[in-house]
């Protein structure tokens, strides 16, 4: 990502989550530790089903008076939903401001020339009142902001910034392999663990209890990951659920497909580093993994 460029990421979604009860009603659910969220620290973090599947993922971002949730549009109604059945008695409000913010993506480099001349250095900043912080999931991944829309692109002027295509954005975390597109084909598909939580720096295995934590636990201590998703290149289409397979063994499965597939694929039974750019078999189509 260049300097002076900015990815606006217009199939986010944001819930704001309010109340005295929100952290702890936060803390009990979600995967990563809400007690490291502040104005000066955002998170990434997720939801399983009780058996620890991929269920849900998001930032976690500070607000006045709560917590933002930034997460993908396509299943944002849904999340709400979710989250509105575990309320319960607890003070807290949902809603959703999708229709109030956007997300736009800058580079590090960017951010740390922000930080200069705000004279600040953490994680977060608070930045003409938007926050702005660096992807925890990847260095590659540059830095979010949080903002209207309106002061979004006041803040684009003032920083002499170009919108740049969001394909080179989404090939970048593909390369990354943080998959952006096609969430919903992961859920209930693959175990938290396998879906990368922990390499993501969104899961905190000392935090106590949330959903699916007791069978996460018990999967990382007993190393039983025998899977994990992984980016896949090729110049055919591939079909979802389409069987992986290298010299005929099978390997895997395809989870998400074109334009930036990824594959579960068996990392217990192989040595990983043998499987990297080494030809595949995706059902039929030529792949590699990247």
């Amino acid at each position: 990502m260049k300097k002076d460029q900015i990815n606006i990421l217009k199939d986010r979604g944001i819930i704001s989550i309010v109340g005295k009860d929100a952290k702890e009603f936060l803390q009990n659910i979600i995967t990563n530790n809400i007690s490291n969220v502040n104005k000066e620290n955002s998170i990434f973090s997720g939801i399983f089903t009780p058996q620890g599947k991929y269920l849900y993922e998001f930032f976690v971002i500070k607000s006045d008076d709560g917590y933002y949730l930034d997460s993908p549009e396509e299943y944002v109604d849904e999340l709400k939903i979710f989250l509105e059945k575990y309320k319960l008695n607890s003070d807290v409000k949902i809603n959703s401001v999708s229709n109030n913010y956007v997300v736009g993506v800058i580079s590090n480099e960017k951010f740390e020339e922000i930080k200069k001349q705000e004279n600040k250095n953490t994680q977060t900043i608070i930045y003409r009142d938007s926050p702005v912080f660096k992807d925890p999931r990847s260095k590659k991944l540059g830095s979010r902001v949080l903002s209207n829309l309106e002061k979004l692109y006041l803040t684009i002027k003032k920083l002499a910034l170009k919108i740049e295509d969001n394909n080179n954005y989404f090939s970048m975390a593909h390369e990354a392999g943080v998959p952006i597109k096609s969430l919903r084909e992961l859920q209930n598909n693959l175990f938290g663990l396998e879906a990368n939580f922990e390499d993501l720096s969104a899961i905190d295995f000392k935090k106590g209890c949330y959903i699916g934590q007791e069978n996460t636990a018990r999967m990382k201590l007993k190393n039983k990951i025998r899977k994990k998703l992984l980016p896949l290149i090729s110049e055919d289409n591939l079909k979802i659920g389409s069987e992986i397979t290298l010299n005929g063994d099978s390997i895997g499965k395809l989870l998400i497909g074109n334009p930036y597939p990824f594959g579960l694929i068996n990392i217990f039974d192989k040595n990983f580093l043998e499987l990297k750019n080494k030809e595949i078999l995706v059902g039929k189509q030529k792949a590699k993994i990247i």
